[in-house]
């Protein structure tokens, strides 16, 4: 596309450089940034390259995402770009739950007061976020749109298979910044104190942390496949800890009975985002499903190991290899009934079943992968 062209595209706008995508003119007088980004751990994270570039483009602008409670307690517990974070009302296709229409109007009335000089849509592919994003009263908006989502002041389509993390960037180079990371990095804030179970180790062994699940049950591995790796990791000396929310207790208590060693314990549950944070944080490895958790630890510079459904590698694989592995499966249909499982997103139909699809994932591989990251983790420590 030539620069005429993309300027008639993005209305009037001249481009200024390439990034991820076209990075357009910056808005001049931008002291008010807000974000948009609900969702889960992993979809924060997804974003955070974005909102940094946006701070380096405007490094005298206060950034405000409008978030989770999750996404709150996350940047609380850690270094980022984000100055402040407000937790989302109810709202269909932003934030589930059942809706408060006095609360959604006194939500926009106290955005509105703020004066936003730019908000941005990263929240996907804007049937309800744009609409959304508008009535926040902003001088300027950017984000994705799909074909049938209210426009913005500048967008670029929203297609599903795209990197999101990239997806984001090229949302932020509308508003005319050049990407600063490609991907997420945090840092645990200062004053984030590990809990007691996490502390009570001696640390004398390296630490695997393993999360069984992910929010769609069809990206989790069997329990037997993360119970068969961690009593190989505690046969090697590694302690094993097992993480996830009090929704996920029993898959790791599952884990633990059946990996039968000392070695192994469940903390699902039991830590609290700084906790969390704290955890990774000192892991020589985390082995986790395309799920928030691994990639937090990713995020905290931790080497990964990730189990992902082929289609989610597009959308949410790491990048590089030295410090992330990935073992995709390569299913498209549902083991159950057949059903077509690459066709995703809204519309998508979706049947009945939860069969894991990425069962065919064997833990030799993976557990080989664990131990080459522990013994250049080790390395790196020793140097």
């Amino acid at each position: 596309m030539h620069v005429e062209q993309l300027t008639a595209e993005f209305g009037g706008s001249r481009q200024v450089g390439i990034g991820v995508g076209p990075v357009l003119e910056k808005f001049q007088e931008v002291s008010r940034i807000v974000v948009l980004r609900g969702g889960g751990l992993g979809d924060l994270i997804f974003a955070i390259p974005a909102m940094a570039a946006l701070k380096a483009a405007y490094p005298g602008a206060t950034l405000t995402l409008l978030g989770t409670p999750a996404h709150k307690a996350l940047l609380a517990a850690t270094e980022s770009p984000v100055d402040e974070v407000c937790v989302l009302p109810f709202a269909a296709g932003v934030r589930p739950g059942e809706e408060d229409a006095a609360e959604l109007d006194a939500f926009f009335a106290d955005m509105r007061g703020r004066r936003f000089d730019l908000a941005v849509q990263v929240h996907g592919g804007g049937r309800y976020s744009n609409p959304f994003l508008l009535r926040l009263g902003a001088r300027h908006t950017v984000g994705t749109r799909t074909a049938d989502a209210a426009s913005l002041e500048r967008t670029v389509p929203y297609i599903y298979y795209q990197h999101e993390p990239l997806r984001a960037l090229e949302v932020a180079g509308l508003a005319g910044a050049f990407p600063v990371d490609l991907e997420a990095r945090l840092a645990p804030a200062d004053g984030v104190v590990p809990p007691a179970v996490v502390m009570d180790d001696d640390g004398g062994q390296p630490l695997v942390v393993m999360h069984p699940g992910a929010t769609d049950p069809r990206r989790r591995w069997p329990v037997e496949r993360f119970a068969e790796l961690a009593a190989a990791c505690a046969a090697d000396g590694f302690r094993v800890d097992v993480v996830g929310d009090s929704s996920e207790q029993q898959l790791a208590e599952e884990i633990v009975r059946l990996a039968a060693s000392s070695h192994v314990r469940s903390l699902a549950g039991k830590l609290d985002m700084g906790g969390l944070v704290s955890l990774l944080a000192v892991a020589a490895v985390v082995v986790g499903n395309d799920s928030g958790p691994r990639h937090l630890a990713q995020a905290l510079g931790v080497p990964t190991v990730g189990i992902f459904w082929a289609g989610n590698v597009i959308n949410a694989g790491a990048l590089g290899r030295s410090l992330h592995r990935i073992h995709a499966a390569w299913v498209t249909v549902c083991p159950s009934c057949g059903i077509d499982v690459t066709q995703v997103g809204w519309t998508a139909p979706r049947c009945e079943h939860d069969d894991s699809v990425v069962a065919s994932v064997g833990v030799q591989e993976v557990y080989e992968d664990v131990r080459s990251l522990v013994a250049t983790d080790t390395g790196r420590q020793d140097a």
